[in-house]
């Protein structure tokens, strides 16, 4: 899926480049396209161009300032405090798929099924039975990397930091 997202505090430092960050590394690991603006006193970083948004599933908002939304109009609109993006960015990802329609590990697995169908259509009856080993094995791989990107932010640097301005 494509999200955009908003990370907005009022200093605009730490927290919203962290709330950024883990939003960005997150999204990546789980297949999703993410684009991330970060508002802070210094102004606007990275801003979101017309047709990302216009191609976004959902709008991601982490801030504790006020952020505009008129141009969020007609969006799916997810939002919370920044603190739930430096913690928890792959629930309010989560929220953003489940209210866009999206199923993350489908979407995988249908592409998978899909391309396993296209050559088990134009394979001979033994290779269509290695199609669907393939199919198989791309349902597994898929449920191994999820459950590998939920681990791979539990230690190191940005967890001290997310403990420390939590």
């Amino acid at each position: 899926m494509k999200f955009v997202a908003v990370t907005a505090c009022p200093t605009g430092i730490a927290h919203s480049q962290m709330a950024a960050e883990n939003l960005e590394t997150t999204a990546e690991e789980r297949g999703h396209d993410i684009h991330v603006e970060v508002q802070g006193a210094m102004g606007t970083e990275n801003e979101i161009p017309d047709d990302t948004l216009a191609a976004a599933d959902a709008v991601i908002i982490a801030a504790d300032t006020s952020v505009p939304t008129d141009r969020f109009d007609g969006k799916i609109v997810v939002d919370g405090p920044v603190k739930d993006a430096v913690n928890d960015a792959g629930g309010m990802i989560d929220e953003a798929v489940e209210r866009a329609g999206g199923d993350a590990d489908a979407s995988s697995a249908d592409e998978a099924a899909q391309e396993a169908e296209a050559q088990s259509a134009s394979s001979p009856p033994s290779q269509a039975h290695d199609a669907a080993d393939a199919d198989e094995a791309a349902d597994a791989s898929a449920t191994d990397s999820s459950s590998q990107s939920s681990t791979s932010s539990d230690g190191g640097l940005l967890a001290r930091l997310k403990k420390l301005f939590s």
